[in-house]
C-alpha cells in the first residue's frame, strides 16, 4: 500500500474503533448481552453478544458509506467481495468470552489488507481507554499506544533466550490434537513463564514489550491480521509455526526479536 493509500484508511480505521467504544462501554459487564452459541460440529463454545453484532453492523455501515469499493471480512456477517484491492478485516470483539465474564482481555480489532497482507492495525480496548496501532508498510513502520490523549511509540522487548521469555497463551484448549498440545507444552517447558487467558490484549503486550512470546492455534483471520502490522512494526515477528504467512490464521507464533522467534519454532517443530 503506498503512503497514500495509508492516509486515506487510517482516519477511516479510527472512525471505526471509536464508533464501537460506546457500544462496547453499553453492553460490558452488563446483564444484557444476548448470549448466543454458534459452536459447530467438535462442541466446543464459541459464543457471540448482541455487543459483537452491533459493532460490527455499525463498521460495516460506515465502509459501505465511505469505502464502498472496499471488501470486508467479518467474523459475525458475510464477506464483502472487494473491487478496489483493499479488504477490511473486522473483529468487532476478540475474546467473547473474555467479554462474557467481565474481564478487560478483550478488544476491538480492525486491519486494512492491501490484498498481499495486512499493513495496518488497530487494537482498541474500549474499557481501559487504550489503543494500539500498527503501521507496516515498505515505507513506514510505526506502532503506537494512545491513552487518555497521550500517545507514545512502542518497542518489543529484546529477549533472545527461551529461558529468559514470557510466554501467553489465550487457552490451551485451542492445540487441536495431541501433538500440537506437546509441542507448545513442550515450548513451555522452556520458558520462564506462561501465562493463559491473554486473547488479543497478549499480542499487544508484546508490542509494549511486557512479554515475549505468543504462541496459539485455531486462530481465524480476523483473529491475526490486525495484529500482525502492530507487532512487526514494533520490531517483533509474526508467522505460522512453520515460519510461513500468519495472516490466514491457524497454528500463529509471535515473538519479540527474531532470534527468539527461530529459537521457539525449533522446539514446536521437534519430532
Amino acid at each position: 500500500m503506498t503512503a497514500t493509500g495509508v492516509t486515506e484508511c487510517l482516519p477511516v480505521a479510527h472512525r471505526l474503533a471509536e464508533t464501537a467504544r460506546p457500544i462496547a462501554h453499553r453492553y460490558f459487564r452488563s446483564g444484557g448481552l444476548g448470549v448466543n452459541d454458534k459452536s459447530d460440529a467438535d462442541g466446543a463454545y464459541d459464543p457471540v453478544t448482541l455487543a459483537d453484532r452491533e459493532i460490527e453492523r455499525a463498521m460495516r455501515a460506515i465502509l459501505a458509506a465511505e469505502r464502498p469499493d472496499d471488501g470486508i471480512l467479518g467474523e459475525e456477517y458475510d464477506d464483502v467481495p472487494s473491487r478496489s484491492g483493499i479488504t477490511w478485516v473486522l473483529d468487532p470483539i476478540d475474546g467473547t468470552r473474555a467479554f462474557l465474564c467481565g474481564l478487560p482481555n478483550w478488544g476491538v480489532l480492525i486491519a486494512v489488507n492491501d490484498g498481499t497482507r495486512p499493513v495496518i492495525g488497530i487494537m482498541d480496548q474500549p474499557f481501559t481507554g487504550e489503543r494500539f496501532t500498527g503501521i507496516a508498510t515498505a515505507d513506514t513502520h510505526t506502532a503506537t499506544l494512545t491513552q487518555h490523549a497521550e500517545q507514545r511509540a512502542l518497542s518489543t522487548g529484546k529477549t533472545t533466550d527461551l529461558s529468559d521469555a514470557l510466554l501467553c497463551c489465550t487457552d490451551p484448549s485451542m492445540f487441536k490434537g495431541a501433538p500440537e498440545r506437546a509441542s507448545f507444552d513442550r515450548l513451555s517447558a522452556h520458558a520462564r513463564l506462561t501465562r493463559f487467558g491473554t486473547d488479543c490484549y497478549g499480542y499487544a503486550l508484546l508490542a509494549m514489550g511486557q512479554v515475549d512470546l505468543v504462541v496459539e492455534s485455531s486462530l481465524k483471520p480476523y483473529d491475526i491480521q490486525a495484529l500482525m502490522p502492530l507487532i512487526e512494526a514494533a520490531g517483533g515477528v509474526v508467522t505460522d509455526w512453520q515460519g510461513g504467512d500468519a495472516q490466514h490464521g491457524g497454528q500463529v507464533i509471535a515473538a519479540a526479536t527474531p532470534a527468539l522467534h527461530a529459537a521457539a519454532i525449533s522446539v514446536l517443530n521437534e519430532a
